[in-house]
């Protein structure tokens, strides 16, 4: 898979490629991230990415211009399966759209900033609109990390055992069950005993049956759905 992410800063993005999965995921050549500066397209001496929007407001827009031409020159070297734009206003991320966009093979993310883009951006180029939640922040870069991340995760070989992304909340549209590790009591405070049984038809079960206990209680439209 390839990941190109479009932003005016860079530097705010890289961190969290250069560690943990996302690193050892590039490292094993099951991904290549590629981060591209807005600003080496800009306009005039400024490198202008932004301006003011039309109709008036507070709030400056980013142009089209640097945005067709990255996005144009990155299309002219191979072909992509989405290009997805970050903005509060898209549909919002769950594990059901990190697992199909995990099956892709090229994908351009674009970060949002200020007021947003100019919408024949979004009419001519994006193939996708995603948010991380009903908030706003400072840009898409963040927005960007947590999308990527929650997807290069999912690829063949990267986490070290492969069935544990299928045991994650959400996969099931269900919570992930409760977890324990050694000691068996701790402070007064038991491992199940189930869990210690050996019995694994009956921890399956177990499981199973603690997953949607926490649903309902926890998440219940998850539940109801």
């Amino acid at each position: 898979m390839r990941i190109d992410i479009i932003t005016v800063l860079p530097e705010l993005l890289k961190s969290p490629f250069e560690a943990s999965i996302m690193k050892r995921a590039q490292e094993k050549g099951l991904v290549e991230v590629f981060f591209h500066n807005l600003r080496d397209y800009g306009l005039g001496n400024y490198k202008q990415v932004d301006d003011y929007q039309y109709g008036g407001g507070a709030g400056m827009v980013m142009m089209i211009e640097p945005i067709d031409e990255c996005i144009s020159k990155l299309k002219a070297e191979r072909d992509y399966d989405e290009i997805i734009y970050l903005t509060p206003d898209g549909k919002t991320l769950n594990q059901g759209i990190a697992n199909e966009l995990s099956l892709k093979k090229n994908m351009i993310l674009l970060c949002g900033h200020y007021k947003g883009v100019d919408q024949r951006v979004r009419d001519l180029f994006v193939t996708r609109e995603i948010s991380i939640g009903d908030y706003v922040l400072s840009g898409g870069e963040l927005a960007a990390a947590v999308l990527a991340d929650s997807i290069i995760r999912l690829i063949p070989g990267v986490l070290s055992d492969e069935t544990s992304a299928l045991s994650d909340s959400f996969q099931d549209n269900l919570l992930a069950p409760e977890v324990y590790t050694r000691p068996a009591e701790y402070k007064g405070l038991k491992v199940p005993d189930i869990l210690l049984s050996g019995d694994f038809p009956k921890i399956e079960e177990w499981r199973h049956q603690n997953s949607v206990e926490r649903t309902k209680e926890r998440r219940p439209d998850l539940f109801e759905n």
